[in-house]
């Protein structure tokens, strides 16, 4: 979802890790949860926390701050899991992200997002949707789609079938 896909109106749900603050669009979010007990699953990658239980689904929860290059998220009371749907080629996978706090719900629209900075040719920012402005400071917009690689993702994706088996 880049910029230029941005062309209506849209309801971004905030987030703190550390004391930046992103964002990711509502309707990507299937619901916000407690910080409770995550399960963890030897040999995954470091940013892979472990897995839940969700009404009976096992649902991977991996730590957004870890992803991104930042202290591993020690756990408060305003600690949360965010759970999004990330689309796949022909499939969904329902992910939970750590947040260290849920700010709020506000609506957007296109002309307030500017294009993610490019931050040189290593830098990858593919995974940042836009950058919104929003009462006087800069929100990161994260497309949830392209947070992880398809090679990340596949790590991930098979523990799910080991804790159900």
């Amino acid at each position: 979802m880049a910029v230029a896909a941005i062309t209506e109106t849209r309801q971004y749900l905030t987030f703190k890790l550390t004391e930046e603050v992103f964002a990711v669009d509502v309707a990507e979010v299937r619901e916000i949860l407690e910080y409770s007990t995550i399960t963890k699953v030897p040999r995954t990658p470091l940013f892979m926390r472990g897995v839940i239980n969700l009404r009976g689904s096992v649902v991977p929860v991996v730590d957004l701050r870890l992803k991104f290059g930042m202290p591993a998220t020690e756990p408060t009371i305003n600690t949360c899991i965010i759970v999004v749907e990330i689309d796949l080629a022909e499939d969904q996978l329902v992910l939970g992200m750590l947040a260290d706090s849920v700010q709020e719900v506000f609506e957007l629209a296109p002309e307030s997002i500017e294009p993610a900075p490019r931050l040189g040719t290593k830098l990858d920012t593919a995974f940042i949707a836009g950058m919104g402005k929003y009462l006087e400071q800069f929100i990161m917009i994260l497309d949830t789609d392209r947070i992880f690689s398809a090679a990340e993702l596949a790590e991930v994706q098979p523990e799910v079938a080991v804790a159900n088996g």
